[in-house]
Formats: structure tokens, sequence, C-alpha cells
């Protein structure tokens, strides 16, 4: 079986999205390249063949951390699932254990240091502030925020519809803050943004929808204020099962990284106030 053809079929497949593809073309490449040095086919690919292509990327001359070896060979599996059938992939954990990073969620005043610094004068202030409020008050990833429409929010309701990873939709309570800043933005600056007939919620200054590179120049790591949406709720009481509701996590497993910043701050008031902490 020619590599290359086979690695094209699969890249050719309409399921995949144009950032994966260009993703998954970049690690198979490099996993063709490994095959082509040892001779081999990707029909002769077996347990023995991905645990040596693993030791590989885990040598010091190549120097990729575990997180990257996990989505090479994660998206291996994918291209060898596709080309020779599930029941030809090896299901041994190859992968390196990867530590397990706290979330760098910025404090409240933090946050509305933020907020403050995107407030500006003119309509594109006003977009700016509503979608930074927004983002933290529901706790948006960058690509949901810029993907909601007009009708996603529901003031009567106090309600924002979100539409999240793999088409899954959640319902997220829209906050004060947000809700004001969002119907001020809809009522004195989107219509001087907009340009015909567009659905988007958030316009850029040709009136088209926002993309996520532009809430990324306003904030560098916009995914901060979901970690600070996660860790303020848990602070405030809130369980980690309506959290991974809020957060639309698929495992309560990806929600629970934020048990342990809670911990540091529970440890912390422990050790100021307990007499023999």
């Amino acid at each position: 079986m020619d590599t290359a053809a086979a690695i094209e079929r699969f890249l050719a497949s309409p399921q995949l999205a144009a950032a994966t593809r260009r993703s998954y073309s970049f690690d198979l490449r490099d996993f063709a390249g490994w095959l082509e040095e040892r001779g081999a086919g990707v029909d002769e690919v077996d347990v023995r063949v991905l645990a040596a292509y693993v030791g590989e990327l885990g040598r010091s001359r190549r120097g990729l951390a575990p997180a990257t070896i996990s989505r090479r060979i994660s998206t291996v599996r994918s291209f060898l699932r596709f080309t020779l059938g599930p029941a030809r992939v090896p299901d041994a954990p190859f992968a390196p254990r990867r530590s397990r990073r706290l979330p760098d969620a910025p404090k409240q005043s933090e946050v509305e240091a933020l907020i403050d610094g995107v407030a500006a004068e003119g309509p594109l202030g006003l977009r700016n502030v509503a979608l930074v409020e927004l983002v933290y008050s529901a706790g948006l990833r960058s690509a949901e925020a810029v993907a909601l429409d007009l009708a996603d929010v529901d003031f009567e309701q106090e309600a924002v519809h979100v539409s999240g990873k793999g088409g899954k939709e959640r319902v997220v309570p829209l906050g004060e803050c947000a809700a004001h800043a969002v119907a001020r933005y809809l009522r004195d600056a989107r219509p001087l943004l907009a340009r015909g007939a567009n659905d988007a919620l958030f316009l850029s200054v040709r009136g088209r929808r926002l993309e996520t590179s532009t809430l990324r120049r306003l904030l560098p790591h916009p995914h901060r204020l979901r970690h600070s949406f996660a860790t303020h709720l848990l602070e405030g009481g809130a369980d980690l099962r309506t959290i991974q509701e809020l957060l639309g996590h698929a495992s309560l497993s990806t929600t629970q990284i934020y048990s342990h910043v809670d911990a540091k701050r529970l440890r912390k008031v422990y050790d100021f106030a307990h007499p023999r902490s």
C-alpha cells in the first residue's frame, strides 16, 4: 500500500475541518518519513512499529513535549483506523503521561482590569466590552463567542444559547453586567457596524462576523477568562457537576482540574486561620 496515497485519501475526508486537516497533514508527513526510513509501508504497522515510533518521538534530540507526542500518536491512530480498519489499530497506551497543569485564572480585580483595558470610544469599544463581558460571564470558548447569533442571546430568559464542540448545545445564564454591556452594544454600536443582513452577534469593522483572531488581539489568552469563570463559580460554592454543564465539558474529569485550584485557596485559608495549621 502506498503510504502517501493513503494519507491523501485520509486527509480528503469531508469529516475533517480545515484546521484539523492542516494539523494532521504535518503529523502524518513526519510519520510517513519515519516509515520510509525504515523501509516499511503503512500496511505493516503493528504494535511493535508504533512502539518504536513513540520511542523515536521521545528521544531527547527531538525534544517534543508529552502533549505533542500524545497528539501525534492520536493522529496516527485516526489515520490507521481509517486506512486499515479499527481491528488493525493497537489499543496499547503508547502516549507518555502528561503533567497536569493548573489553569491560570485571573482574579476578579484582574478581570475588571482586562475589561477596562478593552474599553474605548465609539462602536468598537462598546463591542469589545460586550464581547469580553460575555466571554467571562458565560465561560465561553473563543470560537463559541464569535459564533453567536443575535437570536442566541435571550434577554427575557436571561440566557445564552451556545453551540460548543462537536455541535453540542448548552444554555448558560446571562449575567447582569454582561446583559447590560451586550444591550448597550446592540443599541448604540452594532447598527453602526452592520452592512446588510447578518445574523452574527458580534461584527467586525467591515460588518462581517467577528473572527477569533480579533478576540486574541484584544486578549492574548482569552481562555484565561473561561478559567476564571469556572474558578470563581467554584469559590462561590458551585458544585463541579454544575460547572461541567456550564462549560460544556463532555467528561467530569476535565472539570475536576478546577477542584485543585480551589484546594490551593482552601489550604491558604486553613494555614492562616487554623490554630494548629
